[in-house]
């Protein structure tokens, strides 16, 4: 019999993010306007809600207009700092170029949207969530997926606390405890430990092309007062990624509140040279004499990385299985080109929990969530994701400006109603490493500790922790591929694409070489999990309240 006790809810949600907030606050407001009563419950893995939450971010408020109307005079931080500028430059080595706004479609010109704090917008979302009745969780990491006797989802458990690194209870352990529900959400973000499961276990991908993704690295700096203009947004294209063949990604500086500018790098994880190191390209960025003008004079103040869904319209899975549904960047529904999934993954959770609710109210909890798929391709966030389907693989294909061109003519096709007659697809990002001997390695300079800085000075600023004596959670299919397999053909790639520096490999200057996992560094971005090039490396949940805990993110 099992030691956990049960909680009965008509809808668990997994994953305080936009997009599982949305979606309790949208089943609790028709509840209320239709005086049924609904328990709703979130689960949030990180120390409190926010804690594990990084976007640039620029909002588009579409979803959050609909949402809750008033938003802009009720408190929340996203309204703080309009965009009022929008610049996209092409980087060479020391110079840039600023690209016409007149050439580009008018989605992409960033008018009425805000830029902030989407950690902080979450905590405010959370807020109106708990306001109207749902009971939101933090610290507690759904760990295991519970299914009834015909194979549908019953619910998930949290992970037990305080198990030692050796499975065994210290004195202060307690088990998980399980969350039964009528339907349950993953709303765990991009690559999700339960969500990658769910995906495989009902082969939602089967009529999907492949998922494919970024690293974004991003920074907080508070900068001079003569710097600092408020909402002004800037996305770069070019170096230091030109210099690298197979490598594609861009740069963004975002001026927010109180003198301080949010940046960041994102590196397409389709590279083909082993040696490239997603960080160091980051920091190499901010040498730029663009950037580093800007920079000029302030100070670092926090540090992050987490993955980001590349793969658009094409590798959206089955949003639906018995039992529940995949919201947000779960499913995948990035905007690419606009670099902008907020909106997207809110209406993705107010289109499930709207198909959720009638379900229930109706005594059809049993049934499939059929209305959240028929509801999403009947909405602006499939049309928005349509038009934009083909950039990411052209620019792929061709490079950044020659792919940029012909992406940006089909984007005004599409804008101006001519559906172009082919979508094209994907290759996984694991596949598409080099060996080694097919490439040179990319020497980086040195952090001058002004404006580049080290892995382990970036990884403190994240103010991450995990509770030492527990079971690693980045687990290995097979613990002797990394040294066999993995550092003779590409001499061992997870030491570099790790923005934490969580694996080393150790003892190669005595011809005994061994991998080492320093997993209390670790950072949740999941790149690991991507880029393997054998897939051996495994994310699982570390005990709730651990990972980083990032503030004003």
């Amino acid at each position: 019999m099992s030691e956990r006790e049960s909680m009965p809810y008509d809808v668990v949600i997994v994953g305080a993010g936009p997009a599982g907030l949305s979606a309790a606050i949208r089943l609790k407001q028709m509840a209320a306007d239709s005086g049924e009563e609904l328990a709703v419950c979130v689960l949030e893995k990180g120390s409190e809600v926010g804690a594990h939450i990084l976007s640039g971010a620029v909002f588009d408020p579409r979803a959050m207009d609909e949402l809750l109307p008033e938003w802009r005079t009720m408190g929340c931080p996203m309204a703080e700092v309009p965009v009022t500028e929008n610049h996209h430059w092409l980087l060479s080595e020391t110079g840039s170029s600023e690209v016409s706004h007149r050439i580009l479609p008018p989605f992409m010109q960033n008018k009425g949207t805000y830029t902030g704090s989407l950690g902080n917008m979450c905590r405010w979302l959370a807020e109106q969530a708990e306001g109207l009745g749902v009971e939101i969780f933090p610290g507690f990491a759904a760990a295991e997926i519970l299914y009834h006797d015909d194979g549908s989802v019953k619910g998930v458990a949290t992970g037990d606390m305080g198990v030692a690194r050796d499975g065994t209870r210290k004195p202060d352990w307690q088990p998980g405890l399980e969350l039964h529900a009528k339907y349950t959400f993953f709303a765990e973000g991009v690559r999700g430990h339960l969500s990658k499961q769910i995906i495989r276990t009902f082969d939602l991908t089967r009529d999907s092309q492949p998922q494919v993704y970024g690293l974004g690295i991003k920074e907080l700096w508070d900068i001079p007062a003569e710097n600092h203009v408020p909402g002004r947004v800037i996305h770069t294209q070019g170096w230091p990624l030109s210099e690298t063949r197979g490598s594609n990604g861009g740069g963004f500086l975002y001026h927010q509140a109180n003198g301080q500018v949010a940046l960041g790098f994102v590196t397409w994880l389709n590279y083909s040279n082993p040696y490239l190191s997603p960080f160091h390209e980051m920091q190499r960025w901010k040498t730029h004499p663009a950037i580093a003008a800007i920079l000029k004079g302030g100070k670092r103040v926090s540090y992050g990385a987490r993955a980001i869904n590349d793969g658009g319209w094409q590798s959206v899975p089955k949003l639906t299985f018995p039992g529940g549904v995949l919201v947000g960047c779960s499913a995948g529904f990035l905007n690419v080109p606009r670099i902008k999934g907020i909106h997207t993954a809110m209406k993705s959770g107010m289109m499930a929990a709207e198909a959720a609710f009638a379900a229930v109210r109706d005594g059809r909890a049993g049934d499939e969530l059929t209305a959240y798929t028929a509801a999403y391709e009947s909405s602006w966030v499939y049309e928005e994701l349509r038009t934009v389907r083909n950039v990411v693989p052209l620019v792929k294909k061709y490079g950044d400006f020659v792919g940029s061109g012909i992406a940006n003519a089909t984007m005004w096709a599409e804008h101006w109603g001519l559906r172009m007659p082919f979508t094209l697809g994907h290759h996984p990002d694991h596949e598409s490493l080099w060996r080694k001997d097919q490439v040179k390695p990319i020497a980086y300079p040195k952090p001058d500790g002004v404006l580049s800085f080290d892995r382990l000075s970036s990884v403190f600023l994240s103010n991450t922790n995990h509770e030492e004596d527990q079971p690693v959670h980045l687990t290995l299919k097979d613990p002797d591929i990394p040294v066999t397999y993995d550092l003779p053909l590409y001499d061992e790639p997870a030491q570099r694409y790790c923005p934490a520096g969580v694996y080393e490999i150790v003892g190669a200057e005595t011809d005994n070489p061994k991998f080492v996992i320093n997993a209390q560094n670790c950072v949740h971005c999941k790149t690991c999990d991507i880029k393997d090039p054998t897939q051996n490396i495994n994310w699982v949940v570390p005990e709730g309240g651990g990972g980083p805990n990032y503030p004003n993110m």
